[in-house]
């Protein structure tokens, strides 16, 4: 069988001759295949969070004194300064009053909170908000670790729906852009393919790159990707689902012109 031959049957949106058997699949299919992309990168968010981010804003919290309060722009902190709060390699939280820069983290994002504003501090640089004047949250255990607990949750699962329906509204319009750039390139190389197979095809197209993304959230949260490999892979995502749209399609028969017939064909 030929490397270059069409796939008979749409079942992996992995190799480019898997996605261009979507184009001769029905939509009922390419969903299917979508739903279960979108909730596996929904489990990686979720997953993310339960142990590389929540555990971190947990201990932080559990560092804090009996009382405090950000409130009227100002944080009333009535412990040390500066001081760690918590630390892991994903997230690290920090008090520094007048942020002297005397406190930083290897952590990829620290979190260091002023008297009048909190910054963030990075591998990219740094950046710095103001606690807005009608901004209240409280800087203590005895009010924070209730709230929190009680959030944990509700934004597990905001992440999870967040993610999922996020990702399927995306490949709907992305599908519905890129559905031209495949029907060209099949009518330039004399693919046989309708505007509805070039749709789907565009679809499927995108799951390659969700999956190397997914992939890549677990191995960052693992240690085998820093941040940098991160955003490298978040970039390199993108141009799959490119990559995938314009060779896809030279998995699909060609179309012999009309009339034209095989030359090793006996007349009859």
């Amino acid at each position: 069988m030929s490397a270059f031959s069409e796939a008979a049957f749409a079942w992996e949106p992995i190799t480019p001759r898997g996605v261009a058997a979507f184009a001769r699949a029905s939509c009922e299919r390419l969903l299917v295949v979508q739903v279960l992309v979108a909730a596996l990168a929904a489990a990686v968010a979720v997953w993310v969070l339960s142990t590389g981010i929540f555990p971190t804003i947990d201990a932080a919290i559990g560092q804090l004194p009996e009382t405090g309060a950000i409130h009227s722009g100002k944080l009333d902190w009535h412990a040390d300064s500066p001081v760690l709060l918590a630390e892991g390699r994903i997230l690290a939280f920090s008090v520094d009053l007048e942020h002297s820069g005397r406190l930083r983290s290897p952590a990829d994002f620290q979190f260091e909170f002023g008297r009048d504003s909190v910054r963030i501090l990075s591998l990219f640089g740094e950046a710095e908000w103001a606690y807005p004047p009608g901004f209240a949250l409280p800087a203590n255990q005895t009010d924070a670790r209730p709230a929190w607990g009680a959030w944990v949750p509700d934004l597990l699962g905001l992440a999870a729906m967040t993610t999922f329906f996020g990702l399927l509204v995306t490949w709907l319009l992305l599908a519905t852009i890129y559905w031209l750039p495949v029907w060209l390139v099949c009518f330039f190389s004399n693919r046989d393919l309708g505007l509805g197979a070039s749709w789907r095809l565009a679809g499927a197209a995108l799951l390659p790159g969700a999956l190397l993304l997914s992939l890549s959230l677990v191995l960052y949260e693992l240690g085998g990707f820093d941040i940098l490999q991160l955003c490298l892979a978040f970039g390199l995502h993108l141009v799959i689902g490119w990559i995938y749209l314009f060779v896809s399609p030279m998995f699909l028969h060609r179309v012999l012109p009309a009339g034209k017939k095989n030359p090793f064909e006996q007349a009859s």
